[in-house]
């Protein structure tokens, strides 16, 4: 059936960059709005960003605005996100997911296997 793969997470130091990424298999991507949930520790869970099926559509959250960078290729069933700037002490799960909405993200129908992701001081 569908799914949502990811690979990236681990460790970063503060200040530093990473790139998260997300294949999908068994599901029409372009017809989907695709993006990123995430969970910081202690903290409810919410959305990141997301990509609508027009590529340069795109939305962040505003703890993220300025920092992180997500990039859709329809082509490739593909799904990247770029976080700079990390923030020190910060511990988080990032689900890529995509949902049949085309647009916001907000119910999404397909979740990834949410790696972890530890910004050290």
């Amino acid at each position: 059936g569908p799914q949502l793969v990811e690979s990236g997470g681990g460790l970063v130091q503060a200040g530093g960059s990473l790139t998260l990424s997300c294949t999908a298999s068994e599901l029409p991507f372009a017809e989907y709005a695709v993006g990123w949930f995430r969970q910081v520790e202690g903290k409810e869970r919410e959305r990141v960003a997301c990509a609508s099926w027009e590529t340069d559509n795109k939305y962040y959250t505003d703890a993220v605005k300025e920092r992180f960078a997500i990039t859709r290729d329809n082509a490739k069933n593909t799904l990247s996100i770029q976080m700079n700037s990390l923030k020190p002490e910060v511990r988080a799960m990032y689900n890529c997911v995509a949902a049949n909405n085309k647009e916001s993200c907000l119910s999404p129908d397909y979740w990834g296997q949410g790696p972890r992701v530890t910004v050290s001081s």
